[in-house]
């Protein structure tokens, strides 16, 4: 059995027929098996592919309006990490490390040469990973909010070690820490147009906690520090920030973000995700950037 810190992988993962979560992810009819784990997502639209990559703890239904907007013109593919949405569990713990590696199997799969990617919090530090060593299959990136762009000081540390001991609380299942999500994630995503989604994530609160407990404890690991990455990244980058966000700040995030040679920035009145939060402004953004590009 591979091991993590505090455990084997699968007791930290946990075990049982996804529950909540579910309700969050892909539409069922599509799924593809890569390294040992069943990854579920969705698939509509021709043309060239965009592949789209959720925040931990989310789900392919994140992006279900996006896809709607841009499913005429091109082919639109939304995944659910493993564990979360309709996803299997893996055997190895969740990192924007492994959901390269991940993501990578996936497009080996799905036999997709050249693609668009939109990420969203560990998801678009997987984007970022997978541009860097396959910059050729690569022609865009759209990301927002991701970790792993400011330099790691005392208090980015005591951040995650405290949001560690927060979904330590929800996987022994504390009695008060539903209300707690609850709570974290109306400032996670404030945006009125969020409200049903957040609803749906809230609801997974014991379900999901083990998943972000071993998310947040990657973000502390070196290998989570993407600034090294900059010039690898050759390809054209929009960085669609929510700049309410509290967690990933833009102003510790722009020096790095100024240091890629083919990004622009576009700013959001957002908390973490701007196509939930603002969907109108994101997807007419998003529209005008891969028109442009």
């Amino acid at each position: 059995m591979t091991q993590s810190r505090g455990g084997t992988v699968a007791t930290l993962l946990g075990r049982g027929q996804p529950g909540a979560r579910a309700a969050l992810g892909a539409a069922p009819g599509h799924e593809a098996h890569v390294d040992g784990v069943r990854l579920a997502y969705d698939d509509e639209g021709e043309g060239h592919p965009i592949v789209c990559l959720h925040a931990i703890g989310h789900g392919a239904s994140d992006f279900r309006r996006l896809g709607e907007r841009l499913r005429a013109c091109f082919r639109v593919i939304a995944v659910d990490w493993p564990a979360q949405g309709s996803s299997g569990e893996d055997h190895v713990a969740p990192s924007a490390e492994r959901y390269a590696e991940l993501l990578a199997g996936l497009l080996d799969a799905l036999a997709l040469q050249r693609v668009t990617l939109i990420g969203n919090s560990i998801g678009g530090a997987a984007a970022l990973r997978y541009a860097a060593a396959h910059p050729h299959r690569v022609a865009r990136l759209v990301i927002e909010n991701c970790g792993g762009l400011d330099r790691p000081d005392w208090l980015s540390r005591a951040v995650i070690a405290g949001m560690v001991r927060f979904f330590a609380a929800g996987t022994r299942r504390a009695r008060w820490y539903p209300a707690a999500f609850g709570a974290y994630y109306r400032i996670v995503l404030p945006g009125r147009a969020a409200a049903a989604q957040r609803q749906r994530i809230v609801a997974t609160a014991y379900e999901i906690a083990p998943i972000l407990q071993a998310a947040w404890r990657s973000f502390g690991e070196p290998s989570a520090d993407l600034r090294g990455l900059v010039r690898d990244v050759t390809c054209p980058i929009l960085f669609a920030w929510a700049v309410r966000d509290r967690f990933v700040q833009l102003r510790r995030s722009l020096p790095t973000i100024m240091r890629f040679s083919c990004a622009r920035l576009e700013r959001f009145r957002a908390g973490h995700a701007a196509h939930l939060e603002t969907p109108d402004r994101l997807e007419t953004t998003v529209a005008a950037f891969l028109a442009e590009t």
